[in-house]
């Protein structure tokens, strides 16, 4: 399985993107997704995840948006009201079955990560 992931960018607080994660190998309605990012000296942390429902860190609810288009093969992460503290690198992940996982070892396959960058 792989995955790219893109749509990152410069943006200003309050701006929104939309970032996408192309998969291939195998049909993304095998998969649950998910979107991590890690910020400079930080930890990898989970932002999102879908399955057959979808569920967000507290930090992101509310303005960030996952979804999926299995016609496509894609999973999307739509960020709205952005702000400072989300400017990080943002990856998509992928795990067999039909469960999501809010931890980072949780998921076998990554994207190669795009950065977000908020500018206050």
């Amino acid at each position: 399985v792989q995955l790219q992931a893109s749509g990152g960018g410069l943006v200003q607080a309050g701006g929104s993107l939309r970032l996408s994660c192309a998969v291939s190998g195998r049909t993304a309605s095998h998969y649950a997704a998910g979107w991590f990012r890690q910020a400079p000296g930080k930890e990898r942390e989970f932002v999102a995840a879908i399955s057959g429902f979808a569920n967000y860190a507290d930090s992101v609810k509310g303005r960030f948006t996952i979804s999926r288009d299995n016609t496509k093969n894609m999973v999307y992460l739509q960020m709205n009201s952005l702000k400072p503290e989300d400017t990080a690198v943002y990856y998509c992940a992928a795990r067999s079955g039909p469960y999501a996982s809010t931890s980072y070892n949780g998921y076998a396959y990554w994207g190669q990560g795009t950065q977000v960058t908020v500018s206050s």
